[in-house]
């Protein structure tokens, strides 16, 4: 055997260092084009999105309420979303999943492939009910017949899948953890028959870069803290550098948000932009707990942004 054969066989057979290691970012921002509050640009709502760009990727996470709200405030900041070609829908509820068609049909004027795939987590299409048991059906049945129609695709995710080098999606996030971050009246057709919604596919987003985890979260119905234990683990044991999104903690007790501080501090996270379900009040506790300051836990605006290398940029009416 040559010399240079024996060369690459001993490189099949043990890989360097540096070929083993999972890709990660390097340069990350998370901009902020749905959410209730708002600075000198843009509509508030009750709803999240968000404009997330990795290493010259972008990727549109929620689509907003209202359906032309994420349009327009796109627009207002100056943000093209005609090249974005693919969206992650963190559950089924209208107030993360109701600018998608309209954002689909004005964009795919100027490029076809704009907003062409969803990613979604297994069971969203699942058939709701309502609170009397009486059917109601899914709220996605008709938006995803819909959206097809346009030539779009909905990529179903029933585990953690790796969606750009270094950007997972979370596919249903397991719930060791007894957190309650979903509403209580609804119900849901399930194959053990009707049972309560706790949202099961909700979904979220985990970004690996040097300085640790980003997570992003539409309403983190599956629980703030079973959705970073579970980035941990999917991605690896890192610590929670930036947590972006809504957290649903706005109607949750002292002891609960306490709780919730106290782990996400274990997890060393740095940076917290606290957006639409959070709770003013609970990103206020969750700063003081969790051990950050005005700079680096914030409740979050149209237009505020976090990045990898300038951390949270609040803007004026949320410094």
């Amino acid at each position: 055997m040559g010399a240079l054969h024996t060369v690459l066989l001993l490189a099949a057979l043990f890989p360097t260092a540096h070929d083993s290691l999972p890709h990660q970012a390097r340069a990350v921002r998370v901009t902020v084009l749905s959410t209730m509050l708002t600075d000198y640009t843009g509509i508030g709502e009750w709803g999240f999105a968000a404009l997330v760009e990795v290493d010259g990727r972008r990727l549109l996470f929620d689509t907003g309420e209202r359906p032309e709200t994420v349009l327009q405030n796109a627009r207002e900041l100056g943000i093209d979303l005609s090249t974005v070609t693919d969206v992650v829908l963190s559950h089924h509820h209208a107030d993360h999943a109701g600018g998608l068609m309209t954002l689909r049909k004005a964009l795919a004027k100027q490029n076809p492939a704009a907003l062409s795939r969803v990613h979604v987590a297994e069971g969203i299409f699942l058939d709701r009910t309502a609170p009397d048991g009486g059917a109601q059906g899914s709220s996605m049945t008709a938006l995803r017949a819909a959206y097809e129609a346009t030539g779009g695709k909905f990529m179903v995710h029933n585990r953690p899948s790796e969606i750009l080098p270094g950007v997972w999606v979370s596919g249903p996030v397991p719930r060791p953890y007894p957190e309650r971050n979903w509403p209580h009246a609804g119900r849901i057709k399930s194959p053990q028959g009707v049972v309560e919604d706790s949202i099961p596919e909700d979904m979220s987003l985990y970004i690996d870069t040097p300085q640790g985890l980003v997570v992003i979260t539409g309403c983190g119905h599956a629980g703030t803290i079973n959705t970073v234990q579970h980035a941990r683990s999917v991605v690896r044991e890192a610590p929670a550098y930036g947590l972006i999104g809504g957290l649903h903690l706005f109607a949750s007790s002292d002891r609960e948000v306490e709780w919730t501080a106290t782990k996400l501090k274990e997890f060393g996270v740095a940076h917290l932009l606290g957006a639409h379900c959070t709770g003013i009040e609970a990103t206020y506790r969750l700063r003081q707990l969790a051990g950050l300051s005005r700079k680096t836990g914030v409740v979050g605006a149209v237009g505020s942004s976090f990045s990898l290398d300038g951390g949270i940029d609040p803007l004026a009416l949320a410094r």
